[in-house]
Order: structure tokens, then sequence, then C-alpha cells
């Protein structure tokens, strides 16, 4: 088990250092900005609730927004309790705020929340091959995020964007089936 963590802690590791040079105040920007708008899944549910009015089903937006919800509690409230992964150093090496207006997570590293509820949502929202990039690419971006400011190891993000695409096509039927 020792050598699969020290695997992991080295592809981590290995992400990081090919990251640091491509940081600049423009990228920061848009990830910190892209971050701090998926904070408790809020892009999503805005993108739930203009579903919902699009086709004319604000039941929807309800039954999006509690799909959101089941996915934070079995991902931030049960699966993060098994693990305990302390998240990267960077932003516990002091108390001051966080670039951007940053939230301060205090829940584990693993998995990424933010990763595991874009990419549900992602599956959730996607309707066949025409919408599918984009929002799996949003959800790609807003995982990516997570890394970029620093906040989750590549590897929680991976995980998250896992468990998110296992938990899709369940959220996609329970959207459907309750219509």
């Amino acid at each position: 088990m020792n050598e699969y963590l020290e695997r992991v802690h080295e592809f981590d590791e290995r992400v990081d250092k090919w990251l640091e040079p491509h940081r600049s105040p423009f990228l920061d920007r848009i990830f910190f900005g892209l971050s701090s708008a998926a904070d408790h899944g809020m892009i999503w549910h805005a993108f739930g609730f203009v579903r919902a009015v699009s086709v004319r089903d604000i039941g929807y937006a309800l039954r999006f927004s509690k799909a959101l919800g089941y996915e934070s509690v079995l991902t931030n409230g049960i699966v993060k309790q098994f693990f305990g992964r302390t998240r990267p150093n960077e932003h516990y090496e002091h108390q001051e705020p966080l670039p951007y207006k940053m939230r301060r997570p205090i829940t584990s590293s693993f998995p990424s929340g933010h990763a595991a509820t874009a990419f549900m949502a992602a599956f959730a929202l996607s309707k066949g091959p025409k919408s599918a990039p984009f929002w799996f690419t949003l959800a790609g971006l807003v995982a990516f995020s997570r890394i970029y400011v620093r906040l989750h190891h590549a590897s929680d993000v991976i995980a998250g964007a896992a468990l998110g695409l296992a938990l899709g096509p369940i959220a996609r039927y329970w959207l459907n089936k309750n219509r």
C-alpha cells in the first residue's frame, strides 16, 4: 500500500512541477474565478435553473439541486471521512486571506468535491453528442481549476471526476424519472 501511495504522491508532484511555469496573472483570474463560481455547486445550480426555464419545467431545477445536494452529502459528508488527506500546503502555511477571495476549505482533500459535482452535473445536463462537449469541457475546467489554485492534488481531482462520472447516470435517470 505504501508503494501505491508513493506513486500517487510522485504523480501529484509531477503535475505540480509541470503546472508551475504555466501560471500567470491572466490564468489566475480565470481559474480562481471558476473555482470560486463552483463553490457549493453554485455554477451548476444556475445551469440547472437555466435548463428548467428552457424546458419550462421549474421542478427540474428543484430536482437538479436536490441531486447536487445528495452528491455533496455523499462526497463531502461520507466519502471524504474515509480518507482525511491533507490539502496542498501553499494555502495552509499562513492565515492570510486566499487570493481572489477564495474560500479556505475545511474538508479532506480526497476526493475533490468540485470535480465530483462538475462531472455528475455535466453528465446530467448533457443531452447527446451536441451538448456533451460543452458540459464536459466546463466540468474539466472546473476540476482543473482546483489543481491550479492549489486546493487539491491532481489525484484528488481524478478521483472526484471518476466519482462524478459514476453518479452521473444515476442523477440523469433520477432527474428524468421524477418529471
